[in-house]
């Protein structure tokens, strides 16, 4: 699915590319220190979930201390012609795409193009304009601008992609440019004030626009030069390839007559978007997001390949709420700059977790899951509305944790 093909690019990419090939080696689970038999119920949990058609099928891979100690896939991406699963199939990641737009961001604070402080309409002006609506309709200049920061934490006052008032003024869609989807976005009144609420939104789609204008380069290309060709992330993407249509899996709808085919957008994944979605548009798979996964734990470097410093990767898989905001959250857990669901609070958290562990989904189906106190990694796909079908997500993670336990 690579989408830049410059010679330039590809001299300076393929190097280093070469080289992360060689990591996230294939492991037994013993050899990577993890119990095999709860594995094994991993596989049971997903053949029963296909068996009984709340998937079509799915793909979880798992490791700890960067090697691969499981890595399954089951049933089938379409259940119309039967195309098995297999390690390289692909999927709509949604809003797992945030956190590859908050390295990528982050790469240009590294760099010394922004500041977190800085207000978001000194590099797009149409935030100048913003407003936020009061409980009676009307609306009211903002306490103060949005800054870059409240983008990575979801408190500037944006809202979801799905809100009814983004819907109804038809603020994102796959055939509109990132910066329509600005002056789009700005055209609709802030539902708080920034800084005041923690709203989960729209805004790393803001963040992606702005790596454009601090780069000068479309936000596409970027995330391709300085993360995905780097880390070797063969199969991720903004779209789909035609040579690669057939690894593509099926979204489904479950009801209680079985599992139907879903379109959630109306410019499928097949097409080339115009709109490069930094919220919610990559497509990847599971070995690819191993990779980027493991980059983080390994504090930005994965074999020889340094992505971002360590110092910034452990800054940004840190709670950044305040503490007042932090108080409001429930489950133990807050969030970080590196848009994810951050554990402060075990206890609250329950089910075993760790302080530190960070992690994330899509609403068509995938997780991404970090463990920094065990070195362990979780990453399952499957496609499908609802989500996470009879929880499997929170028990798949529950029996990873069962492994690391038994194999200490």
């Amino acid at each position: 699915m690579r989408k830049i093909q410059q010679a330039l690019v590809c001299t300076l990419l393929c190097a280093s590319a070469v080289s992360a090939q060689e990591v996230l080696p294939r492991v037994s689970p013993a050899a990577a220190g993890l119990a095999a038999a709860p594995l094994g119920e991993v596989s049971t949990l997903l053949a029963s979930a296909v068996a009984e058609r709340r998937i079509a099928g799915a793909v979880v891979g798992v490791a700890r201390g960067g090697q691969v100690a499981y890595l399954e896939a089951v049933g089938v991406q379409d259940l119309t012609s039967g195309t098995p699963m297999t390690d390289r199939s692909l999927f709509r990641i949604y809003s797992m795409t945030k956190a590859v737009t908050a390295v990528a961001a982050m790469i240009l604070l590294e760099e010394g193009h922004f500041d977190l402080s800085d207000p978001v309409a000194r590099y797009l002006p149409d935030f100048e304009r913003v407003v936020v609506l009061n409980a009676d309709g009307s609306t009211r200049p903002p306490s103060r601008p949005p800054t870059v920061q409240d983008l990575f934490l979801h408190t500037s006052g944006l809202s979801h992609r799905s809100s009814a008032e983004y819907q109804a003024a038809r603020v994102r869609a796959r055939d509109i440019s990132l910066q329509q989807f600005v002056q789009n976005v700005t055209s609709v009144p802030l539902r708080a004030d920034p800084g005041t609420e923690y709203r989960y939104s729209a805004s790393p789609t803001v963040l992606g626009r702005l790596v454009e204008v601090w780069s000068g380069v479309d936000f596409d290309e970027f995330v391709e030069r300085r993360i995905l060709g780097p880390l070797g992330m063969t199969d991720t993407g903004f779209w789909v390839e035609a040579a690669d249509r057939g690894l593509l899996t099926t979204m489904y709808r479950s009801s209680e007559s079985g599992l139907s085919p879903y379109e959630i957008e109306e410019v499928p994944f097949t097409e080339r978007p115009e709109l490069k979605e930094g919220a919610v548009g990559l497509l990847s798979t599971v070995p690819d997001f191993l990779r980027f996964s493991q980059m983080l734990l390994n504090g930005g470097e994965l074999g020889g390949t340094r992505i971002l410093q360590e110092a910034t990767v452990e800054r940004m898989t840190q709670n950044g709420l305040s503490q007042e905001l932090l108080a409001r959250r429930r489950g133990g857990s807050g969030w970080a700059l590196a848009n994810v669901s951050v554990v402060v609070d075990p206890a609250a958290a329950g089910d075993g977790a760790h302080a530190g562990e960070f992690r994330w989904d899509g609403s068509a189906g995938t997780e991404f899951w970090v463990d920094p106190s065990t070195q362990t990694i979780v990453v399952s796909m499957w496609q499908s509305s609802p989500a996470n079908p009879s929880q499997l997500r929170q028990r798949i993670v529950g029996l990873v944790r069962e492994a690391v336990e038994a194999g200490r």
